[in-house]
């Protein structure tokens, strides 16, 4: 028996989103890239610290896997006898990262092509014997 398939099946991968780097995705990462791209000459790690709302030990963990992956890099020096970790995106870094948001767009733009379709009244497929809700 023939289906009446309304939708046109996606090619294979079509969601796949390939352009989504593990390293960036992931929301303190998220925060403090968004933040560094934001202030290309740096910021004072205690300032991040303080608009990515994380503690000490989160942030300095999080900045040494984008500072590994050479995504941003940690300039020490001293102001008024303290000493002061400035934090910066690379040239490497920021290319990345825009590139990662360019693809976060084309997801946000497909979710909302998604829901504004018009809602198809199909009738909803029967499941095969033996099969339950999960």
């Amino acid at each position: 028996m023939a289906r009446n398939n309304p939708k046109p099946i996606e090619p294979t991968g079509r969601f796949a989103y390939e352009g989504l780097e593990r390293v960036f995705h992931e929301k303190a990462r998220l925060g403090i890239m968004t933040s560094l791209v934001s202030n290309p000459r740096g910021i004072i790690f205690a300032d991040l610290k303080e608009l990515c709302q994380l503690t000490d030990g989160n942030l300095s963990r999080h900045l040494q896997v984008l500072h590994e992956a050479e995504f941003v890099e940690l300039w020490k020096g001293m102001h008024r006898n303290r000493p002061q970790t400035l934090c910066r995106i690379t040239p490497l870094g920021k290319k990345r990262f825009l590139e990662y948001i360019a693809v976060l767009e084309s997801v946000v733009e497909d979710a909302l092509a998604a829901a504004r379709a018009p809602a198809v009244r199909a009738p909803v497929p029967s499941v095969a014997d033996g099969w339950s809700p999960a």
